[in-house]
């Protein structure tokens, strides 16, 4: 018992949603008919062990007793017995710290899943405008490329034209010029 006490609250909690969990799905997969339930006043100034196996009975420790849980209402009234005092499922973990451990529980949850939208949003986002400036980069690449290659032939039409002037430039349509470097 001393080593449960040790425990984070967190994971008694958690402890306590696993076995409430499995035990409904055991009693769900078995094909044995339960026995007839008794009353959970019939527990009453025994033990919180013997009351919490059926698990439509409250222990409260204030007084001793076994109650039937208030299915009608989600929390016990205080004046069945005090949060603080009320047991069920387990008698190591008060009804107060159960309530604050899921509510914990709940509000990670709801925290992470709503960082992970707001993460994936901002990512696809992101990942949109870099393809988009990808594609304009490439654009204005292939831009440059074509008045390279614009810029070049002018040159090479300039350079010719005064190789001509000059006469420079061997004309290869006249197969019978004459060689003047031999």
């Amino acid at each position: 018992m001393e080593a449960v006490r040790r425990w984070p609250l967190w994971l008694q909690g958690l402890a306590l949603l696993w076995s409430r969990a499995v035990a409904g799905l055991e009693q769900i997969l078995s094909t044995v008919p339960p026995a007839p339930a008794q009353a959970c006043s019939e527990f009453s100034q025994k033990s919180c062990e013997e009351c919490l196996k059926n698990v439509s009975c409250l222990w409260c420790y204030t007084n001793n007793t076994c109650i039937d849980y208030p299915v009608r209402s989600i929390l016990p009234p205080s004046s069945l017995c005090s949060l603080s005092h009320a047991r069920w499922g387990v008698c190591w973990i008060n009804f107060e710290a159960l309530i604050i451990a899921m509510a914990v529980v709940a509000g990670l949850i709801l925290v992470s899943i709503t960082v992970c939208c707001c993460y994936c949003c901002y990512c696809r986002r992101r990942s949109r405008r870099l393809d988009e400036e990808e594609e304009q980069l490439a654009r204005k690449k292939e831009e440059r490329r074509l008045q390279s290659l614009q810029r070049r032939h002018e040159r090479k039409l300039k350079h010719d034209e005064i190789r001509k002037k000059y006469g420079l430039l061997q004309d290869s349509d006249n197969p019978y010029s004459r060689f003047e470097n031999e």
